[in-house]
């Protein structure tokens, strides 16, 4: 049985930082794309960025401001969110996907379970 952890969410202002964290126990990302998916009410869900051996991919709105990264011995997924502003205020879910199309489509085979995130101007 697959159970994820995620840590790290809280509120900051425009401009700081925050850093998402999440462990996969019972998982292996061996066979799977982890990455981050994020979820604002009026917009559903978007993917924020996935991890694939030493190939990153991020939506456009992030590119620059946040980094993912993993730590496969500790079956962890990490996001770093630099220079925070009001638009990334979301639920953010870690996910694995056996598929990157499905974790373009805003779902996966394994997500946490949602840690918010909000941004104040």
């Amino acid at each position: 049985q697959v159970h994820v952890v995620e840590s790290g969410g809280g509120s900051v202002q425009t401009g700081e930082s925050l850093k998402l964290s999440c462990t996969f126990n019972g998982f292996s990302f061996n066979n799977y794309f982890p990455g981050w998916l994020r979820e604002v009410p009026e917009k559903g869900r978007e993917l924020v960025a996935f991890i694939s051996g030493d190939i990153s991919e991020y939506a456009d709105s992030v590119k620059g401001r946040f980094t993912i990264s993993r730590d496969m011995s500790k079956n962890t997924l990490y996001l770093q969110m630099d220079n925070l502003k009001p638009e990334d205020t979301a639920v953010y879910y870690c996910a694995a996907s056996m598929t990157v199309s499905r974790l373009r489509g805003g779902s996966a085979q394994y997500e946490g379970q949602g840690i918010q995130v909000n941004v104040s101007s």
